[in-house]
């Protein structure tokens, strides 16, 4: 899906599953990109920053259309002591807060800001389905997302169109939650993770690219849910892949002490406990998904090259 007109968009976290991605694609559309990096430019088109000291000039921002700010150390990526939340937190809301009181500065400003927020913003919801208008939830997660979500607040305080995308896990055939999946099952040595009931608010790649095109040019403010029409169990996520790749499952489950031995407090909100959520404003708005189901995206997303 393209914008009506070309824009200029600067992007944070250009580099990442998402970014690497979206950047290409925006291009390909006719778009002029900035990448932010944390380092002196040396191309065109990048742009430096340095969130941890809030660090991003607003007349840069004032060549911009729109920012789509994807920035944030991985959640899972390593276990979660003390210096690593902390970690966690402090990328999303100094990045968050350098990018706002940034673009409120500017003049002019950028029309519109895509900032990134995640599914565990409602906190543990078992099989209760939640939209955009559900309550933040308790826990580690739900109170990063809502400070990162807070943060966007001087933009939106001076005019900017402010869109906080509560994203699911992504299905990329490489990277996050799926590229540690595929090695595993295409053994046949996957297994569900816990009781294997806890759902997973999951969308296709391809899926989340169009979400964000869409968000550029629709008139949508606020906490967008990024993820796909049908959640589904840790069960069936694990089932479907095997089907998918034609191999069996050999393994019970993976029993929740060994989760929680191997991954520390991680283990329980982001993997034996999850979220099921509905992306009620992205339809509402006109939205069409291209994988509305997991077996679709998992076919695409392991058949797709590269």
């Amino acid at each position: 899906m393209q914008s009506s007109h070309p824009l200029s968009i600067a992007v944070t976290g250009a580099a990442g599953l998402l970014g690497s991605a979206l950047v290409p694609m925006l291009r390909a559309d006719g778009h002029a990109v900035l990448r932010c990096v944390r380092r002196p430019a040396t191309a065109d088109d990048e742009l430096t920053w340095d969130p941890a000291a809030r660090g991003l000039d607003p007349a840069a921002q004032a060549k911009v259309d729109a920012v789509i700010h994807l920035a944030g150390v991985g959640i899972g990526d390593r276990r979660w002591t003390p210096a690593y939340k902390a970690k966690i937190r402090d990328s999303r809301v100094d990045g968050t807060l350098t990018v706002s009181t940034a673009m409120a500065a500017a003049a002019p400003r950028p029309r519109v800001l895509l900032s990134m927020s995640g599914s565990g913003y409602y906190g543990i919801t078992g099989d209760r389905a939640v939209d955009e208008s559900a309550p933040a939830g308790s826990g580690f997660l739900a109170e990063v997302c809502q400070a990162w979500e807070e943060a966007t607040a001087p933009a939106q305080a001076a005019g900017v169109r402010v869109v906080r995308m509560r994203t699911g896990p992504v299905l990329a055939g490489q990277g996050g939650i799926l590229g540690r999946m595929l090695p595993l099952a295409r053994l046949g040595l996957l297994s569900p993770l816990g009781s294997g009931g806890q759902y997973v608010s999951w969308i296709s790649l391809t899926d989340y690219l169009d979400a964000v095109v869409f968000l550029l040019g629709a008139d949508v403010a606020g906490p967008v849910n990024v993820n796909g029409p049908h959640p589904v169990t840790m069960t069936e996520l694990t089932s479907t892949l095997l089907a998918v790749l034609g191999r069996p499952r050999l393994l019970p489950r993976v029993p929740a002490f060994a989760l929680r031995a191997a991954l520390g407090e991680f283990a329980d909100e982001g993997v034996l406990r999850g979220q099921r959520v509905l992306p009620r404003v992205l339809e509402s708005a006109g939205h069409r998904f291209a994988h509305p189901t997991v077996d679709s995206a998992l076919r695409w997303a392991t058949t797709r090259p590269g």
